[in-house]
């Protein structure tokens, strides 16, 4: 249970993304914290665009890490740290989006990037990219569909990929269909290209879209917009979800609940931090224990706040004196009077915020 202090909500109107409307949604108690940095909007105004981010940290150069956001109508950026845009791919809507360092076959590493693609509604697809860590640059590696030919028109959405779960892949792909299906697939190298084949999956009986692998303990989180948060083990045969946090006032969740994030302390300690996107805050998890750790929102300050969060990510670890201990990105969706972006904060502000170690 959360402290007696987040169990008094009082009810607001809080307006949701996209096509849904105003309704009136609780709004429980959270710790406000100021952002420290943004990035510049996204190129696509007036609408709901930006949406979900990613961090590549530059363990060399810290300070010359880079960070990752879709515009979900027309393709990827890339920013430094300081929120200038390094790069931008006119992929089409790739509506979320991550990364991982891969090892090819022949011994090179490589910065792999994926998004799920949903510039056909009807045919979802995996669209792959190089990062050029030194550069910022991004190299489109094609966009392949994933699912067995014949197969019901489904519409890409959320998307996460995780560490290779066998030999001879580069890493595992998952993308939350609209209807609640999330397809697994894993990463693989064929012909001088990297490709997606499809293995398995698991459906949830409403829409869902935010998805996170933690790869220490092999397990997918997958957040079903209208219900909570569920964890799925990845080492068995079988995808079967198992309830992880529920919306309400007991877990700290206002629907809809979307991106989710995995932060891990070098001493093995891991929290689950995912969007409360109706009441405009953030829930924090000890993903080991399950049990709820507070919730904070990104208020004050002269950069300003966030609201009706789609994406969010975090990685801790140095980043330079700006975020010695890691950055927290979330998506912004009002922005107003310029168009959507995102909002970057240190991770030491929120762990010396919310008094965890």
């Amino acid at each position: 249970m959360l402290p007696a202090l987040l169990l008094s909500a009082c009810t607001t109107t809080a307006a949701g993304t996209g096509a849904e409307t105003e309704a009136a949604r609780p709004r429980y108690p959270a710790t406000d914290i100021p952002a420290e940095a943004e990035t510049v909007p996204v190129g696509t105004g007036d609408a709901d665009a930006a949406d979900d981010p990613a961090i590549w940290r530059n363990a060399a150069n810290p300070a010359a890490s880079l960070l990752l956001g879709t515009d979900k109508k027309a393709g990827l950026y890339v920013y430094g740290l300081d929120g200038t845009v390094r790069d931008f791919s006119p992929a089409g809507a790739l509506n979320n989006t991550d990364l991982r360092e891969v090892r090819l076959a022949d011994g090179s590493t490589r910065i792999l990037v994926g998004a799920s693609d949903r510039t056909d509604r009807t045919e979802p697809r995996i669209a792959l990219f190089s990062l050029d860590g030194a550069t910022g640059k991004l190299t489109v590696l094609g966009s392949d569909s994933f699912l067995k030919p014949g197969h019901a028109p489904a519409e890409a959405y959320g998307f996460c990929m995780g560490a290779p779960l066998a030999a001879g892949e580069l890493a595992r792909a998952y993308v939350v269909l609209k209807d609640g299906t999330v397809a697994e697939s894993r990463l693989v190298e064929n012909g001088g290209r990297i490709v997606p084949q499809h293995l398995r999956d698991v459906k949830f009986a409403t829409q869902s879209e935010g998805c996170v692998v933690d790869d220490v303990w092999k397990t997918l989180y997958v957040a079903e917009e209208d219900v909570g948060i569920w964890k799925v083990p990845l080492s068995g045969a079988a995808l079967t979800a198992q309830p992880f946090a529920k919306v309400g006032a007991a877990d700290g969740l206002v629907d809809d609940v979307e991106g989710l994030a995995i932060a891990r302390k070098a001493n093995g300690h891991t929290w689950l931090v995912a969007s409360s996107q109706g009441d405009n805050a953030y829930a924090l998890f000890d993903a080991e224990t399950g049990k709820p750790a507070g919730r904070f929102r990104v208020e004050g300050g002269a950069i300003g706040g966030t609201s009706d969060t789609d994406g969010i990510e975090v990685v801790l670890g140095d980043f330079g004196p700006a975020f010695p201990e890691g950055v927290f990105m979330a998506q912004d969706g009002n922005n107003a009077p310029k168009a959507q972006n995102f909002k970057l904060l240190s991770w030491r502000s929120i762990r010396t915020a919310m008094g965890i170690r």
